[in-house]
């Protein structure tokens, strides 16, 4: 089988509908920090914490002494192909290929956040292509709610994230499952002022003063999917121990269907993900309803 020279793959424009649909739809695009990858595996430093020193006058300065590891980055591919017929073409009104285009794009951001956030298998690099943070944090950084979501439960998570060492107001990122929304409107503070601010087309939606982001991939599921079933999850912490790994795309191809009259489009992403500090994170499961 002859492979198609990857030469005429075209790459997504800023603002195009494509990266609107994945940015809207992914927390993990809008919000991660995002890193070029030059090659499909690259390493990520990550430094640990260190004290600083009053220093008095004439006195020698101290070495800091951090414990500098990396985070490996491996790019994986995200990908599907549609078989267009050469009718659907010429006679649709519509544009057929931007249609599946934008459809690929909510379907991969979905699938990217699973896989990055709420995955609960061990990474194979393809049904399970990362370590997922749900994965990588530890039991003392997750809290479970049998049903109601509450504010206790709320304001618990955010502690988990609050107490740590990574905390940072202008870093802080609330990641989680559409249908924690309803749970939100019915939530006052000991005030009677509410938690959650519904979101406009010029403002982002607030909890506890931090923007929210909404994503239907926060649900638990043991391989990648983008519809996943499991429990649903919100997730607070600190978006640069996000590490997105970006080596191209979104970007597409078509391609002739030499068999029958028809185009086949060909869409991907190739994407890499790593949690730089698990522990920078709270994340409350919803293991019962929402």
């Amino acid at each position: 089988m002859a492979f198609v020279n990857a030469d005429d793959w075209v790459p997504e424009e800023y603002g195009s509908e494509v990266i609107t649909r994945v940015n809207q739809n992914s927390v993990v695009e809008a919000v991660a920090r995002r890193i070029t990858m030059r090659s499909d595996t690259i390493k990520v430093p990550r430094m640990g914490r260190f004290g600083v020193d009053v220093v008095e006058k004439t006195d020698l300065y101290t070495d800091a002494e951090p414990v500098l590891d990396n985070v490996i980055l491996d790019a994986v591919k995200f990908g599907k192909t549609f078989t267009i017929a050469e009718e659907d073409l010429q006679d649709a009104v519509a544009n057929v290929i931007s249609a599946y285009q934008a459809e690929w794009a909510v379907s991969y951001a979905r699938e990217l956040d699973n896989a990055a956030i709420a995955c609960t298998g061990t990474e194979n690099g393809t049904t399970v292509p990362f370590t997922s943070l749900y994965k990588a944090a530890g039991s003392g950084q997750k809290i479970a709610t049998a049903g109601a979501v509450t504010y206790a439960k709320l304001s618990d998570t955010l502690a988990l994230y609050e107490g740590s060492d990574y905390a940072n107001d202008a870093d802080t990122v609330v990641m989680a499952h559409p249908s924690f929304k309803a749970a939100f409107r019915g939530i006052l503070d000991d005030n009677g002022n509410p938690i959650f601010v519904e979101g406009t087309s010029a403002t982002p939606a607030t909890l506890f003063g931090f923007d929210v982001n909404f994503s239907y991939g926060l649900k638990t599921s043991t391989t990648v999917t983008d519809a996943p079933t499991g429990n649903p999850l919100l997730v607070v912490g600190n978006r640069q121990h996000l590490l997105l790994g970006v080596r191209s795309g979104p970007e597409s191809l078509v391609g002739d269907e030499f068999r029958r009259d028809g185009k086949i489009l060909k869409v991907r992403a190739r994407r890499g993900f790593a949690v730089a500090r698990p522990e920078a994170f709270g994340i409350l499961e919803v293991t019962a309803g929402a």
